[in-house]
This record gives C-alpha cells, structure tokens and sequence, in this order.
C-alpha cells in the first residue's frame, strides 16, 4: 500500500474543529506552567505525556481546564495563539477556524478588551509572518451553564473581534441539553454569526437533532453517534451540513471504543459531507496530519481521494469565496503536480 504521509505533509489544508487552548503543544504548556508554579500541571514536556493520558470524557475536562487555569494575562494569550499558528503552518494548514473560549479567560481576571486585542493581534501576525489564516469560533463552555453563555453571547455580539466568524458550544454534553442554549445562539445568528454547536460526541443522535433543530446548527461538531439515526444522516446528506470529525480525539476520550470501530466510514457512505480536524492535538497526541492518515486508512483512499477529503474542509468553511477557491485550486494543483511525478 502507498505511503500517503508524504503527499499528506505537503498537502494544503483547513481545520474547521481544533481549540484554541487545546492546542497548546506540550514547549508551550510547560512554559506557561513554568511561569505559573502554582499550577499542578508538569513543567516537563516529557511528563505531560502521561499527564495528557484520559480515563473518560470527565477526567480529559478535568485536565483541559488544568491547562486553561494556565492562561492568565494577556500575553499568555498571545503566546498560545500564535504558537498555534505556527505549529499549523508546519503542516500546511493554510485555514483554520480555531474554536475559543473567552469566558474561560475573563472570568479568571483577564480584561475582556486585552483578550481580543490579544487574539487578534496574535492573528494578524501569523496571517502576514506565518501565511495561516485564523478566524475565531467563540465557543460555550457548557459545564458552566447559562452564566457562561450570556457572557459567551455578550463578549460575541457587543466586543466582536474582526476574526470571529462562528458560535459554538463544547464541553461535555451530559447532563448539559442543548436545547437551553437556544436564546444564546438566536442572538449570535441575529448578529451574522454561524452556529457550530458541538453534539453527538458522547450522547445519542437526538442531541444532534436539537442541535439542528433549536440552535440552527451549520455544522456538527464530532456528530459521532449521527450513524445510529438514518434519517438524521439522510438529513445531516441532504443540507450538506458538515461533520467536523476527529478520529483519534473520540478514542482518547473514550467516546469511540477503538479506532477501527470508527462510524466515519457510515458517514460517508451515507452521502455526509465530512471534514477532518484534530481537536485538541497534542493533549491526544496527534496533529491534523496524522488525522488524515488515520482517515485515509479507514476509509481507502489514495491521494485524489485524500485531497477530496481536504477540500471538503474548504467547502465547509466559513471563509469568503475567493479564498476558498484559491486554497481549494491550490489542493488540485499540489495533487496533479504529485502525480505527475
């Protein structure tokens, strides 16, 4: 079988479901624990290796706000963010819609003003040093309830930053229905955002309905138990409503019990528009390279059929027409020219 891990490297892409502090590489998160020892998180990069090892869905969000306790000033914000530029355009990742939670930020002191001009500052800088472009989902922490959603709502509509395109909702989804979120979402709508609420990640294919249906969901965030419902994945076909999907996320957390029993091949077989994304990459020890590799696996593709998989990524975006069919004509012809070697 064809090693695609070269053409996959060279490959231009976008990312449409990676957290903002999810994906602080492991240099980064021991530099800012080092900065704040109060933290119990490890300054030893090689120790976040085992830090960074989940029993269950509850014990990864127990350690992911460990690591957002570790952002407290507005240069730590800085730093984070442009590091993950670079790191993406080690990859090739020429677009990335990087999901961000304010609230986790200002409620731990950080001046909500010095946060935006932070994140945007960090991404004018990768756009012109790094030639990544960012834009910003300001994403609901669910866990922290209708509190954390007026101020989500509020920080999205009355402080929008130039680079914010979406409005989401992350955390766990147990115990946390989507349906009260609805006034939240109606009001970021109301005020030209797009809706990316995460669902069906660790709860059943209704939690994806609700989320289509009350909080007019664009996209689905993971969708992952989508496959145990036809009629939504007919649906989910029909809009073209994209699945973000993380492979080696939903195994990290337990959400899927091993990778070869991932449902992304049902997705596809059912007409779903997929994108592949790497959701919080170094605490699952991967990057959206090695997603596409594991996509490609399960689903049999070669390299046409991989560049498929990344324009749908660019299909699914929320970037300007122009700039989807630059990088889309730059995915062709990095492809063509591949082949023709």
């Amino acid at each position: 079988m064809t090693d695609l891990r070269p053409f996959i490297a060279g490959l231009p892409k976008a990312e449409l479901h990676v957290h903002h502090v999810g994906s602080a590489s492991p240099r980064i998160v021991a530099e800012l624990a080092a900065r704040h020892p109060d933290s119990k998180v490890p300054t030893d990069p090689e120790a976040l290796v085992d830090y960074f090892v989940f029993t269950d869905f509850a014990h990864f969000i127990e350690v992911y706000l460990s690591v957002v306790d570790l952002i407290r000033t507005p240069e730590d914000v800085r730093l984070l963010t442009y590091e993950v530029a670079r790191d993406m355009a080690r990859q090739n990742i020429r677009y990335a819609e990087l999901t961000v939670t304010p609230y986790s930020s200002t409620r731990r002191g950080i001046d909500e003003k010095a946060f935006m001009a932070a994140i945007e500052d960090a991404r004018l800088a990768a756009e012109k040093e790094l030639g990544v472009i960012l834009r910003w989902c300001f994403d609901i922490p669910g866990e922290a309830g209708l509190e954390a959603a007026e101020e989500t709502a509020r920080l999205a509509v009355d402080l929008r930053p130039e680079g914010l395109v979406s409005f989401g909702l992350g955390g766990p989804e147990i115990g946390v229905p989507r349906p009260q979120f609805k006034p939240y979402f109606d009001r970021a709508i109301a005020a030209g955002l797009h809706s990316v609420p995460h669902a069906g990640e660790t709860t059943g294919p209704q939690t994806v309905w609700d989320a289509l249906t009350e909080l007019r969901a664009e996209r689905i965030g993971h969708g992952t138990s989508s496959v145990q419902d036809p009629k939504l994945l007919a649906h989910l076909a029909e809009h073209r409503i994209a699945l973000e999907v993380c492979p080696t996320s939903n195994i990290a957390t337990r959400a899927v019990a091993d990778i070869d029993e991932h449902p992304i091949k049902e997705m596809v077989r059912a007409g779903v528009l997929v994108t592949i994304n790497s959701d919080d990459p170094p605490m699952f020890g991967t990057d959206l390279n090695t997603e596409y590799e594991v996509a490609a696996r399960l689903l049999g593709l070669d390299e046409r059929g991989v560049a498929a998989l990344a324009k749908n990524a660019v299909e699914a975006s929320f970037l300007d027409p122009a700039g989807k069919a630059r990088i889309a004509a730059e995915i062709d012809g990095y492809t063509t020219e591949w082949l023709a070697r």
